[in-house]
């Protein structure tokens, strides 16, 4: 299969080894490091039994990757999603092992997921199905080895079954606690911790316009995937000063000119209701004055895509932008909060808009895991502000650093500045570690001082 064919949409995996192999070979890495890096270190497919509260059993298939942990333990969250593949599964582990190295944290890459609706279990079943799950992961998983976290359709309930189901198999062992991240506050998670994917997309994305020289008041966002980051994306954003003139989720979305009032929305739709016209509260920037919502339109997902704004962030799943559409993108920049949202041939397309890729936009809620188990492991409790300030420090450097690379090769998209950087911090390490044979190009720390 061809990856410069503009009409074919690889799967995520090959998105990520596409990137992975095209930098590689562009900055000249280690060809031995680029392969390990191609392929995950472990692949873990479970059976997961689950009796259902009529009687019945149904057999669920669960997953966890552990991509690579040359830079520290393995980390990534755990997703319930009836998309949930072992291809999936594998490039998110990947990007997480870059995400990780891309915001300079002590970790590696992993991830996990169930394929299943989880919609369609009661609250008992889904306790029994996510205990059953680490049933099967606990050997293999633990605070100095992989750290899970939640992932889409997965919660701080989630992790609290799986925090429970996993102390009673290892006993209260010193530091049990940090295993989980996203964790409930009264079990050990940290302040900051839900948000904090959408926070470090926001500061990723100021810190982007500043170095840039843009201001950043009054630009036009649309956001595809209003769940747990594009909602919490969309609130702090439209606080920051800019206008959410579109979201959307699995349903269909919806559009107003003048910006939504993202507070309103998301109340009511917390009340259950629906992303549709009657949903649609405008933010009158004027007391009793402004377009009134009969100016609404009720949108689809594709037509999110392509409308005209500013910044598109797309926060939903894989291969949202492809090669069919990629034409069609009206956005002057694209934050990429949703991991793989544009597909290879799609991003070939599209070199010379800027993106801000996955690995460092959406890094903010891998960062805040790190805080909490640091916390964890040092019986340390930090307050929300604090938690906020170290995401702001880390995500706006980790942009800063992106930006760097960037300048210093000027060929380089955002992206592939991204995985450059990535790369070079995961070679060294991986030399360091001995794992590959040093070509006699390969300086790096101690073998660059010996005599």
């Amino acid at each position: 299969m061809s990856t410069n064919s503009s009409s074919t949409t690889l799967s995520p995996y090959q998105t990520f080894t596409s990137t992975l192999r095209e930098v590689g070979a562009s900055m000249n890495a280690h060809p031995d490091i680029i392969e390990l890096l191609s392929k995950p270190q472990r692949i873990i497919q479970v059976q997961l039994p689950v009796q259902r509260d009529n009687g019945s059993t149904d057999v669920y298939h669960g997953y966890r990757v552990q991509h690579n942990n040359a830079r520290g333990p393995y980390k990534g969250g755990i997703r319930f999603h009836p998309s949930v593949s072992l291809n999936e599964v594998k490039a998110l582990a990947a990007w997480m092992t870059l995400k990780t190295a891309v915001v300079n944290i002590p970790f590696g890459g992993a991830k996990g997921g169930i394929n299943i609706d989880p919609l369609k279990l009661s609250d008992q079943e889904l306790q029994r199905l996510s205990r059953s799950f680490i049933e099967h992961l606990g050997p293999i998983i633990g605070p100095a080895t992989d750290i899970p976290a939640p992932d889409i359709n997965t919660n701080a309930q989630v992790m609290a079954w799986f925090t429970d189901e996993y102390m009673k198999l290892n006993g209260h062992r010193e530091h049990t606690i940090a295993t989980f991240t996203g964790k409930p506050l009264s079990l050990g998670g940290s302040q900051g911790r839900e948000a904090a994917t959408g926070r470090g997309g926001l500061f990723a994305l100021q810190e982007y316009l500043e170095q840039s020289g843009q201001n950043h008041q009054g630009l036009t966002i649309a956001v595809q995937g209003f769940g747990n980051v594009g909602a919490h994306f969309a609130r702090l954003a439209d606080q920051a000063g800019f206008k959410i003139v579109a979201i959307s989720d699995a349903a269909g979305g919806i559009y107003h000119q003048s910006g939504l009032d993202i507070t309103a929305v998301i109340k009511a739709r917390a009340a259950g209701g629906q992303l549709n016209k009657n949903l649609c509260y405008p933010k009158l920037t004027v007391k009793n004055a402004g377009p009134a919502a009969t100016d609404c339109q009720q949108i689809t997902n594709q037509e999110l895509l392509t409308t005209a704004v500013d910044i598109l962030v797309p926060a939903a799943i894989e291969n949202q932008i492809t090669a069919q559409n990629a034409g069609q993108i009206k956005a002057k920049i694209i934050l990429e909060l949703a991991n793989g949202p544009i597909s290879y041939p799609a991003d070939q397309l599209l070199k010379n808009l800027p993106i801000i890729p996955d690995i460092l936009a959406n890094a903010g809620g891998v960062t805040a895991s790190y805080y909490e188990w640091t916390q964890n492991l040092q019986n340390l409790y930090w307050e929300e502000s604090e938690v906020n300030t170290r995401l702001e420090l880390t995500m706006r450097r980790a942009m800063r650093e992106v930006l760097n690379e960037q300048t210093s090769h000027p060929d380089l998209s955002l992206r592939q500045a991204a995985y450059q950087l990535a790369i070079n911090r995961l070679q060294e390490a991986i030399l360091l570690r001995s794992w590959v044979r040093p070509r006699s190009q390969d300086t790096v720390g101690h073998l660059n001082n010996r005599r």
